[in-house]
C-alpha cells in the first residue's frame, strides 16, 4: 500500500517527539501553572443553538493554500462577531502552514476558547498546548495506540486542559469512551483519502452517550449540513474551509448557528 498524507504527517511528528529531551514531569508542572483557561467544553454546552468551532487554517495537504495573506487576529474577530462559540487554530507548520504564533495571536484578539489543532503524538504535546495558551487539545484516535490515548488523557486531566477526541468509526468511538472522553468529534473526512462522508456523523450521532459533548468535524458546507447535524444530536460543528475561503466569514458563520 502506498504512503498517505497521514503516514507522512505522523512520521514527521513522531520523529520530532523522539528528539525531544524535555522531562515530562517538569513540563506538566509548568503547564499546570499556566494562565487560566476559558472553558472549551463549557462554551459549547452553554450555547443555546448549534455551536460553531471556527477554524483558522492557512492551507491543507490536499488543496494547497486556502487563504493567502490570512491574518489570524482579523479572522478571530470576524468569527467572534459572527457568533463562534470557540476557535480551532492549526499549529502544524509543515503540512498546514500553521504556527504557535497563529494560535496565540488569534486567542489574544478574541474572548472565546481556542483548540490547538495539531497531530498530538506525545504527552509533551499536551503540555505544550496548555503552555502556549490553548484551552483544548486534539487527540486523534487513529493516530494513537490505546495506551498513548490513555496517557495523553491522563496528562490532560493533570494540567487541566479540555480534550477533543476525534474518531472516524464505531471502533474508535468505543476507544474514546474507554478513556472517558467527554468531548468527542466525528470527522467526516477520511484521514487517508481526504474524501468526505456526510452520512458518517449522522450515523454515529445516536451512538454517543447523552453526557458526551458531540462535535461534527469537516465537510460542513452550509446551513443544510448544519441543520442535518443538529437534528442528528450534535452540539457543535467544527468548520474550516467553508469559513476560511468565504468572502464574508462572519456572515457564513452566523448562517450555521441553527437552533
Amino acid at each position: 500500500m502506498s504512503r498517505t498524507y497521514l503516514d507522512d504527517i505522523l512520521l514527521w511528528h513522531r520523529q520530532r517527539a523522539q528528539r525531544d529531551s524535555r522531562v515530562l514531569t517538569e513540563l506538566m508542572d509548568v503547564a499546570r501553572r499556566s494562565a487560566p483557561l476559558r472553558g472549551f467544553g463549557k462554551a459549547i454546552i452553554d450555547t443555546p443553538h448549534l455551536s460553531v468551532i471556527a477554524e483558522i487554517k492557512r492551507r491543507s495537504p490536499s488543496k494547497g493554500d486556502l487563504n493567502e495573506g490570512l491574518k489570524p487576529e482579523l479572522l478571530a474577530r470576524a468569527y467572534q462577531s459572527g457568533g463562534a462559540s470557540c476557535l480551532s487554530v492549526l499549529t502544524d507548520e509543515n503540512y498546514f502552514g500553521g504556527s504557535v504564533s497563529d494560535l496565540q495571536t488569534a486567542r489574544a484578539a478574541c474572548d472565546v476558547p481556542v483548540l490547538r489543532k495539531d497531530f498530538t503524538v506525545d504527552p509533551r504535546d499536551v503540555c505544550d498546548a496548555r503552555i502556549m495558551g490553548a484551552d483544548c487539545v486534539l487527540l486523534i484516535a487513529a493516530a494513537l495506540s490505546q495506551e498513548e490515548l490513555a496517557r495523553c488523557m491522563e496528562v490532560a486531566r493533570f494540567v487541566d486542559i479540555d480534550v477533543l477526541v476525534e474518531v472516524h468509526d464505531e471502533a474508535e468511538l468505543d476507544r474514546a469512551l474507554q478513556v472517558d472522553a467527554t468531548i468527542i468529534g466525528v470527522n467526516q473526512r477520511d484521514l487517508v483519502t481526504f474524501a468526505v462522508d456526510h452520512d458518517r456523523a449522522v450515523r454515529m450521532g445516536s451512538l454517543m452517550p447523552s453526557h458526551v459533548v458531540r462535535v461534527a468535524e469537516s465537510g460542513v458546507r452550509g446551513r443544510d449540513d448544519a441543520l442535518s447535524l443538529r437534528s442528528a444530536g450534535y452540539d457543535a460543528v467544527l468548520v474550516g474551509e467553508h469559513l476560511v475561503t468565504s468572502s464574508d466569514p462572519a456572515a457564513a458563520l452566523t448562517d450555521l448557528c441553527v437552533e
